[in-house]
């Protein structure tokens, strides 16, 4: 941990819909205003390409290997902006009829994937709002929990509903992770009273940087995000978040102050259930 350097992170918040065009401009734009501002690494919501209705996005899955008109998209604004990219929820296809993969990708600035990770936990629910989300009918869950190399260190990767588990995060942090991406769409119902309250947890408990990019806004019909992407530090410290609409907030991220907090406060030394 100490061989690692302070980087600056952007997280990206953005109103995603069906407009694939619409959506991958903005990803640019926003990308490329993060790196303007400093971040070598910048993480983009979940939901980035499309946030329309369910059975859409079946239509514009991409192979990772094959690649499509999105995925050079995403290495065009990495390339562009000359960072690193987290790109949350990217509709990756797969061999279940019907169904794609929610998947996490670590793309560096040259266009290159070096770590994929696949949503485990899947979002389904009937909101008191009228809000009904089956996400296990068009996504096939992931099963591995998986980390990537960023400039400043080991890196966790998750999406959205993940961060209601965190016994993931756990499993993270036990394979190095000093920061956590947390990319996602979090509903209006539920994140106005739930998501600062778990990402300052999650960054709490397991004593890392938490980097949330989020979706915001109106989507289509009744499917609307809460926002406020946001960076915290391993004390629960906000550093950094956006306010109303789109645009990125951008902190520091500084291992050394990881190895401060977990000497001061030994608790995943103290575990004695695992």
């Amino acid at each position: 941990m100490s061989e690692s350097k302070r980087v600056m992170a952007g997280v990206v918040q953005m109103t995603s819909t069906a407009d694939v065009d619409a959506n991958m401009e903005t990803v640019h734009r926003l990308v490329r205003e993060a790196a303007h501002r400093g971040a070598e690494l910048v993480l983009v919501p979940e939901c980035f390409s499309y946030l329309g209705p369910e059975k859409g996005k079946v239509g514009i899955a991409e192979s990772l290997d094959d690649g499509g008109p999105i995925l050079d998209r995403c290495r065009d604004a990495a390339a562009d902006a000359g960072v690193d990219v987290v790109y949350g929820g990217f509709w990756e296809r797969s061999q279940a009829p019907g169904k794609v993969r929610n998947s996490c990708i670590y793309m560096r600035a040259d266009g290159s994937i070096t770590a994929v990770y696949r949503k485990i936990h899947l979002f389904d629910v009937d909101l008191p709002d009228g809000t009904k989300l089956l996400e296990s009918q068009t996504v096939e869950p992931g099963s591995d929990a998986v980390v990537a190399d960023a400039p400043f260190g080991t890196l966790g990767l998750s999406v959205c509903y993940d961060l209601r588990f965190p016994e993931l995060y756990r499993r993270l942090v036990d394979r190095g992770a000093i920061a956590l991406a947390i990319p996602a769409a979090f509903t209006l119902t539920t994140g106005k009273d739930h998501w600062h309250v778990l990402l300052r947890a999650r960054a709490i408990e397991q004593q890392c940087y938490v980097l949330a990019a989020a979706q915001t806004g109106h989507h289509y019909g009744q499917r609307r995000s809460y926002g406020h992407a946001l960076i915290a530090d391993p004390w629960g410290t906000v550093l950094a978040e956006c306010g109303e609409g789109e645009g990125v907030a951008v902190a520091a991220i500084e291992p050394a102050y990881v190895e401060q907090v977990r000497m001061a406060v030994p608790s995943l030394e103290h575990r004695r259930i695992r």
